[in-house]
């Protein structure tokens, strides 16, 4: 099992827009950036674990947990010409771009904040920290993943949200 911190902003689609999709449960689309893309075609997995983060809001914090349920597929929005996420250059048999489902597990009692990690012994080196990265997939180690769930105070409980988010 691997863990992940999934960056988005509220306006687009937040906490409460993939737990109120149907099970919980929604694409990770319109990534349009190639090592983000990598890392969702070749290294994301179902049943990895996702600090869901939002960003571009006056506190920026993970607010929630996800879980990976569908490996990478192609991403359907590069071909709908619709689509904000639209490629010219994705085609059927070269889809360029790549998506992974994820599932609602729960929501933090209280959003870990960027300021919160920083100053955490072990989150303060977190890529989610680091200056000019704005990749929306990045890789959590699993001390950092843990450092998360004790400041959340869910190291505990997790266990029972993840069985409710699989019992719907």
């Amino acid at each position: 099992m691997k863990y992940w911190l999934f960056k988005t902003e509220p306006s687009c689609f937040s906490l409460q827009d993939l737990k109120e999709r149907p099970e919980g449960i929604e694409p990770w689309d319109g990534v349009r950036n190639y090592q983000a893309r990598n890392l969702l075609r070749d290294v994301v997995k179902p049943g990895d674990g996702v600090l869901f983060y939002h960003s571009n809001i006056p506190r920026p914090a993970v607010v929630g947990l996800a879980r990976v349920v569908r490996e990478g597929y192609p991403d359907a929005t590069a071909l709908n010409p619709e689509s904000a996420h639209f490629d010219p250059r994705a085609t059927e048999k070269d889809p360029v771009w790549y998506r992974v489902d994820i599932q609602y597990v729960c929501s933090l009692p209280a959003p870990i904040t960027r300021q919160d990690m920083r100053c955490h012994p072990v989150l303060a080196g977190m890529d989610v920290l680091k200056k000019g990265n704005r990749l929306s997939v990045q890789p959590v180690s699993r001390q950092q993943w843990l450092a998360i769930l004790s400041l959340a105070g869910l190291q505990d409980s997790l266990a029972d949200c993840m069985d409710r988010a699989v019992q719907g």
